[in-house]
Formats: C-alpha cells, structure tokens, sequence
C-alpha cells in the first residue's frame, strides 16, 4: 500500500524537524520525505494534511491489556483499538495478568496472539518473580531467550531486597530494562489516597510519599550496584525527581523515569469528594509535587510520559474510594491531555513532548520507531493541534471507563493513525 501524506507539519526529534513536509509510505515503511512530493498516481490513498501535524506513533511504556484471564476488564483487541485511538502504534503490556506472565511459554503465548490481532506493536513484559508472589525469582534467562525485552513487578515491588538485587543482576546479565513499581506495601496499609489534608478532609486513609520514596532510593542504588538498566513507573513524588536529578548529575544514566498525566495535572486538592474515578496507585499528590515533577519534566529529568492505562469495570470502579479498584485508563487521552497541558502552557515545546512521547522510549526499549526518517517503520501520527474538544468517556474504544478526566475540553485531537503503514484509526469513521 503507497499513501502520500500532503503539506503536514512534521515534528521529529531526532532529526529536529518542525517544517512542512511531504511523506511517502510504500510497503510499511517510509520511503521519502520532503518539501515536495509529486504525486505519481499510484497512491493507494493521499492524506491531505494541510494544518494538521505529523507525529511519530506514540510508544506508550506503560499499559495493562488485562490479558489474559481479566479480559471483562479489557483484551488485547480492545486495547489495540484504545491505543490507535490515542495515536498510540506500540505499547508494553503489564504482566500482572492471570496467570502472570512469568515464564518463556506464556510470554510466547501473550505474543501470538498479538501477531493474530495483527494492529499495534504489543510488547509483552515478563515477572521479576513467579506469581509476582516476590518468593521465587522467574524463569529471566529463559524469557530472555524467547525475546522477552522488559521486566516488571508492575502493581508491586519485590519487597525481599536481597531477592530484588538478584532479580537486577540477572536482568543486566540478559540485557533487559526493568520497569519498576516502587511501592513499599507495608507502609501503603490500605491507604486510597494521598496522606495530606485532604484525606483527613474526606476522611480516608492515606498514602504517604514515603511508600514511593523508599523503594526508588533502594532500587535506584541496586541497580548502580548491579548495572541494571532500571526505569521508575509512573514518579508521583517530588522527592523520587529530586533523587532522580542527584543520580544523573553522578553519571547514573542508566536509571530513568516515566510520569503519567494525571500526576502532572491533577493533585489531591482536585479530589472534592469521595469518587473512585481519582482513585490510582500512586495515588495523586500535592500540588508542591505536581510543580516538581513539570520541573523534572522541563529539565530532562524524566524522560518518559507514559500512561499505567488500567482499564476496570464499572463495578470495580463502584461506591467508595475505600474498596474501590486502583487506577484510570488513559490511551484515548494521553496526547490530547499532554499536549494541553505541557505545550500550550509552555511546560514543554512540542518538539519535546513528542520525544517524551515517542522518540525516548523507543530508544529505552530499542526499537526503530519513534522517529521519522527515510527507511524507517511508516508508524505516524496526524493530529489537530488548533482546535478543542471535549473527552467523551463513552466514545472510547476501551471497556474501561474510569477516567477523571470525562467533560474535559482540550487540544490534540487525533486525526488518523497509521501502523506499518496501514491507517488503524481515521476519525472521519469513528
């Protein structure tokens, strides 16, 4: 299939592109890029993108497909369909599924049928231990051999230290980014929000900074000793950034971070009143973080902007912060949400939103997407940048529902999304 993309703004931060441009897609990739492509008539489709811009696809680092054994909850179908919604062409899955993901079998399992679906890019993580029951290391040597590229206890945090530094030295052995949910369970009890004034407002039991603070100092100094390439999970604290700028300013390259939108947007204060919709892990916290974790993002900091896209039923989601599932889908509005939030506030130049989006966990994961370039994968993003709209929960393509951010307006609206050169998403057929 050849499609001719026509007069878009291209924004690519490896090559530091911000210009119109012409793009030539042939057979899944990108064949040409210039001022002016003239049309050959052998296009398949021809893209008039004329004050639209041109993306790389989003590489999201951080979702749960739920898949399998909570399927109810979300599949890897509906997921895909979520992601290219959101202009996301490449995902990781979570493996905190049921069963989990903790051997060379299942991992195999989780890819074909993926390759089935035949959409989006689904990356499949694997356990750091059997069961994710923190006991038993997995099988890592063995997942690495069937090409498993990522790690994660995702959901909670391999309490044992000893068996943690273990995990991260095999992890280093085979090459594989660990992507780390620093939660210390003991300390969260069964808190449902920040620990501020606020949760003594509401009268719910809080989770202080410290459950996150002293799992990423732990982790940050395993992974020096051991050499594991460890990347933190959604950073909600401004202590975790402050530790994170000290570990680069002392050549710890090797240790990155992701933030999510809702944690550089909202804060508890936003919480009113008891509503599981505000409901996440980490849990939002105060304004004085949200500044320092826009700062972490500003100076480089954090690297990443990913979304912990957890999708729950209705019922999960039901009645009080108290019993209520952790957590908020957010493929279908990452972009939108960021690039409001981050660009237009001056936070972040598009240019770097979009390697925070794309270009940077590409090169984490060692992919060749998340950029644009002649030879490179057709995975490409055309959005609305000048014109508002309204999220609408009930149009996503996700089960999951549970998102604060229902009614709001914002910019960035995706247009179409286009994966080994194949449109999976066109908004004039939603």
């Amino acid at each position: 299939m050849e499609i001719l993309i026509k007069g878009g703004r291209l924004i690519d931060p490896a090559s530091q592109t911000d210009g119109v441009r012409d793009i030539l897609v042939r057979e899944g990739k990108v064949v040409q890029i210039a001022e002016e492509i003239l049309m050959s008539g052998r296009e398949d489709c021809l893209i008039d993108a004329a004050g639209l811009t041109v993306i790389p696809g989003i590489v999201d680092m951080h979702v749960h497909f739920r898949d399998p054994g909570q399927t109810q909850k979300e599949d890897y179908r509906s997921g895909a369909a979520a992601a290219a919604r959101g202009g996301v062409t490449t995902v990781v899955a979570m493996p905190n599924t049921s069963p989990v993901i903790d051997t060379a079998e299942r991992f195999q399992a989780c890819c074909r049928k993926a390759e089935e679906i035949g959409t989006i890019h689904i990356l499949q993580a694997g356990s750091l231990t059997m069961g994710e029951q923190g006991t038993e290391l997995s099988d890592i040597s063995g997942m690495a051999r069937a090409g498993v590229k990522v790690l994660s206890e995702d959901g909670k945090s391999v309490m044992n230290a000893a068996l943690a530094r273990e995990a991260f030295r095999q992890a280093a052995e085979n090459g594989l980014l660990i992507l780390d949910h620093c939660e210390d369970i003991d300390l969260r009890g069964d808190g449902c929000m920040n620990q501020d004034r606020n949760s003594v407002r509401l009268g719910l039991k809080g989770i202080s900074s410290s459950v996150e603070d002293t799992i990423s100092a732990r982790d940050m100094i395993l992974a020096a000793e051991t050499g594991a390439r460890l990347h933190l999970c959604h950073v909600s604290t401004k202590n975790v950034v402050i530790m994170l700028r000290f570990a680069h300013q002392n050549g710890l390259d090797g240790i990155t971070a992701e933030i999510c939108p809702h944690h550089f947007i909202l804060s508890s204060d936003d919480i009113v009143r008891d509503d599981p919709d505000y409901k996440m892990n980490p849990p939002l916290r105060t304004p004085e973080d949200v500044r320092e974790l826009r700062r972490g993002l500003a100076d480089g900091t954090i690297a990443v902007i990913s979304t912990d896209h957890a999708p729950h039923t209705k019922e999960d989601k039901a009645g009080s912060m108290k019993t209520a599932a952790f957590g908020i889908v957010g493929l279908e509005t990452s972009f939108a949400l960021s690039y409001t939030h981050l660009v237009r506030t001056g936070v972040l130049t598009l240019l770097q939103l979009v390697e925070k989006m794309c270009y940077n966990p590409a090169r984490l994961l060692g992919l060749e997407c998340g950029a644009i370039y002649a030879g490179g994968p057709a995975d490409l993003v055309i959005a609305d940048l000048e014109h508002s709209f309204r999220i609408d929960r009930n149009r996503f393509a996700s089960k999951g529902r549970n998102t604060p951010f229902d009614g709001w307006e914002v910019y960035g609206n995706i247009k179409k999304t286009i994966c080994d050169g194949r449109i999976l998403y066109d908004s004039e057929a939603d």
